[in-house]
């Protein structure tokens, strides 16, 4: 992975995007959407992350954030472990879930080319994570976020005005 896409000031805020394996449209469910939404509010309430923009879309999510104990790459991986538990639990006991057996079988596949997962992969590995060093970078990746398309159906994006940047 090259240098640029890692998590060097660990008091920064960063832009990261995110995808289920193989680009698979997992979020167009409102019961696998509310993981997302609902594990973003835990962290942010519980381990210190400062949200600013975010964008769920159908098979990856975009989100501005800033680690207040200075740990981002710990906190990504934290909350990509847990959704992608969770996520993976809510697919299989999804009774109306008409491609369950096709997208555990995507994960299935995805986790068997990787020495790190045991049975089921959901996100591809990397985050991309960009710095945002400057107010013009920033409001760039916030417009981007905001104008990215998405579920019309799904609430898809907050921006938190009371919060700033530091």
């Amino acid at each position: 992975m090259s240098r640029k896409y890692k998590f060097h000031n660990p008091s920064a805020a960063y832009f990261i995007s995110f995808a289920t394996v193989y680009w698979m449209d997992v979020f167009t469910r409102q019961e696998y959407f509310s993981v997302l939404a609902n594990s973003l509010e835990y962290c942010r309430k519980e381990k210190g992350m400062e949200i600013y923009a975010y964008c769920f879309m159908p098979s990856h999510a975009h989100l501005l954030f800033r680690a207040a104990n200075e740990n981002p790459s710990d906190l990504i991986r934290d909350f990509k472990g847990f959704t992608a538990k969770k996520l993976i639990r809510t697919i299989e006991e999804h009774p109306q879930e008409s491609r369950k057996e096709w997208l555990l079988w995507m994960m299935k596949k995805a986790g068997k080319k990787n020495s790190n997962v045991t049975k089921y992969q959901f996100w591809q590995q990397h985050n991309k994570p960009i710095e945002l060093w400057t107010d013009k970078v920033i409001q760039q990746k916030i417009d981007y976020i905001h104008n990215n398309p998405a579920p019309q159906s799904l609430p898809t994006s907050r921006n938190n005005q009371n919060e700033k940047l530091k």
